[in-house]
């Protein structure tokens, strides 16, 4: 294999199989310590590795259960066997994952994965565990535009981030500020002192709370301030936030709440500011098959995995929108006698029994109907876009139309 020396960014898709096996990683389980991760980094000769692992094959030796030292040097062996087919690693190194699961009734069967990581893995590391060991995915795979949000009004502030796609809320704080007086004289000069003062103590909470949650984060690339009317624009003059903070405002905007709910607005109407943002893309082309949908002739667009499979065979697909919250298989199954059928299912146990003879089915070939649909797509040269379930239209597309819909070249009749 050719040496590359710049570690490689992952596409959308590539990351979306990346997930789906992790999620397949994730749910084995071994009876004793006998999954078997590795992580190399891209530096590390695979020799070197090579020979780590045969000193651990002669160390699993002295493991006292027959069958958990069986286990264990067969996995050992079997990333030696793999690793062969590189010299040095792959831009962002390799992980792997080889074991015994157990499958029940005194069996286990076993199951293998190397992967090449979503970013370069930073140290070589090797474990034997009844799990595999996936937390470092998990860190590669975070979200790395982190976005603070801040909605304000004199009765009330929510504190919360924009990770990526995900509106996640820190705090939510009510103020104990008077609401306006029908009060006179020097009596009403004294009660609006108290009411400043009382907004003024307010304003330096909410200033602690963002400092105590946004400071020390690093990867915050700038600041949202909403709110229903001047106050997040005072708020924001007057000092309330932290100097460091402040140079990472990007604006303030109207909305009509300051709880959760007004999160959704700030985002929503700071959307040129965000315009690069996943999210941003995302809302736009769900919004933009719903404007279709709605158009007297049904307009450009088509939902549903029949509908939408029929544009792409035509080839009357521009871009095929997919939940990355889709769990469903495309299956090629063939009974005892010869019928043959494709199948889609959300679990192979679903299976009904083929419908010419009765017999049941068994699965000649399996492939995840997000890697399907997008493999059609790719033929037609169809943009593919993978919708997360993070925001009301993603949820929407998953809910209303099982996942699938397209924005159309043409109208398909």
């Amino acid at each position: 294999m050719p040496e590359q020396q710049a570690a490689t960014k992952m596409s959308s898709m590539d990351k979306y199989r990346f997930r789906r096996a992790l999620e397949e990683i994730e749910q084995a389980e071994g009876r004793g310590t006998e999954l078997v991760s590795v992580y190399v980094p891209p530096d590390r000769p695979v020799f070197d590795v090579t020979n780590y692992l045969r000193g651990e094959y002669s160390q699993s030796s002295n493991i006292k259960s027959a069958s958990t030292r069986k286990h264990v040097m067969q996995a050992i062996e079997s990333i030696i066997n793999r690793l062969k087919q590189w010299r040095m690693p792959p831009p962002n190194g390799l992980v792997c994952f080889v074991g015994h699961k157990d499958v029940g009734a005194d069996q286990t069967q076993m199951i293998a994965y190397v992967l090449e990581p979503p970013e370069a893995v930073a140290s070589f590391l090797y474990r034997c565990d009844s799990r595999f060991y996936t937390e470092p995915l998990h860190e590669m795979l975070a979200e790395k535009d982190v976005y603070g949000l801040i909605v304000i009004d004199r009765k009330e502030a929510t504190v919360g981030l924009l990770r990526g796609k995900r509106i996640e809320a820190l705090k939510n704080m009510e103020s104990r500020v008077p609401s306006k007086h029908s009060m006179g004289g020097q009596s009403a000069r004294r009660f609006e002192r108290l009411i400043e003062q009382a907004a003024h103590e307010f304003y330096k909470k909410v200033g602690d709370v963002v400092t105590e949650g946004f400071l020390n984060r690093r990867e915050i690339k700038g600041i949202l301030i909403g709110g229903p009317g001047y106050t997040k624009d005072y708020f924001l003059k007057e000092g309330y936030l932290h100097h460091e903070l402040l140079k990472k405002v990007l604006g303030t905007f109207d909305t009509g709440y300051t709880n959760e709910n007004g999160f959704r607005e700030l985002v929503e109407n700071a959307r040129e500011v965000l315009r690069d943002l996943d999210l941003m893309r995302e809302k736009g082309l769900v919004q933009h098959l719903m404007e279709e949908i709605r158009k007297e002739d049904g307009g450009l667009a088509a939902y549903g995995e029949g509908q939408v499979r029929r544009a792409l065979e035509l080839g009357a697909v521009d871009t095929l929108l997919v939940s990355e919250g889709l769990r469903k298989l495309r299956l090629r199954v063939r009974c005892a006698n010869g019928h043959e059928d494709v199948r889609t299912v959300a679990d192979e146990a679903t299976l009904p029994k083929c419908p010419a003879c009765g017999a049941d089915y068994a699965v000649a070939e399996k492939r995840d109907i997000v890697d399907e649909l997008s493999a059609l797509a790719e033929r037609t040269s169809a943009k593919v876009e993978l919708i997360s379930n993070d925001s009301d239209e993603g949820g929407l597309l998953l809910k209303a139309f099982a996942g699938i819909a397209a924005i159309l070249r043409y109208r398909v009749t």
